[in-house]
């Protein structure tokens, strides 16, 4: 039977365990759910993927002793931690504060704040506070020994269609094809008359277009 190298040599074991989201559940239930855990023989439980703003209620106001508490729990029980930053669903604070924080949908809106994954990618004020968090979590749990690994964002989803995203989106075009003649060659842009002449002219795919 083949061998492997160990994800971690830190854990050269099977890793068993899952999401725990202690936030969404009164203090109280903390250490029977650690205690659980041990019972399960979990080794590894993954924190923190949607705690944004039980982390930062506020733009300037920061809440880590919960988080504190739990990475205490579960480090006196022999637990291995994989700590997530929390960025894939942003505070509501932060979408009224910073509209362009929200994605448009395949038809060019401004969709509304909810659900996970409903940032755009590419607005400053989500990179600037996102960053903002990871440091601050890097900075604080870092050097922790039962830290083995990160979970970074959550799945892939919802696209975003806004100008920004468009204009790196050309951009990205330009990169690819880096001539016109070369992109209207490529997409037959002549059919329909659609051929580009400038950059600027085009979309992204939205529903109602290309």
């Amino acid at each position: 039977m083949p061998s492997y190298r160990p994800i971690n040599s830190r854990a050269p074991f099977i890793w068993h365990g899952g999401d725990y989201n202690p936030e969404q559940w009164p203090p109280e239930v903390w250490d029977e759910d650690v205690l659980l855990m041990q019972q399960a023989h979990f080794n590894i439980a993954t924190i923190g993927v949607f705690s944004w703003v039980s982390l930062q209620p506020a733009e300037d106001r920061w809440t880590w002793a919960w988080l504190d508490s739990v990475i205490e729990k579960l480090t006196n029980a022999g637990r291995n931690i994989c700590l997530a930053t929390p960025t894939a669903a942003q505070p509501a604070w932060m979408s009224q504060a910073y509209p362009d924080v929200l994605r448009s949908d395949d038809r060019g809106q401004r969709v509304h704040h909810g659900g996970r994954t409903n940032y755009c990618p590419n607005s400053p004020n989500y990179r600037r506070l996102a960053m903002q968090i990871a440091t601050k979590l890097a900075e604080r749990y870092g050097d922790l020994p039962n830290l083995l690994l990160w979970h970074v964002s959550n799945e892939y989803a919802t696209p975003c269609y806004c100008d920004l995203c468009a204009q790196a989106f050309r951009g990205w075009l330009q990169q690819r094809y880096r001539s016109l003649d070369e992109l209207n060659a490529r997409w037959w842009t002549p059919f329909w008359s659609h051929t580009y002449t400038d950059w600027s002219q085009i979309e992204p795919p939205y529903a109602d277009g290309e």
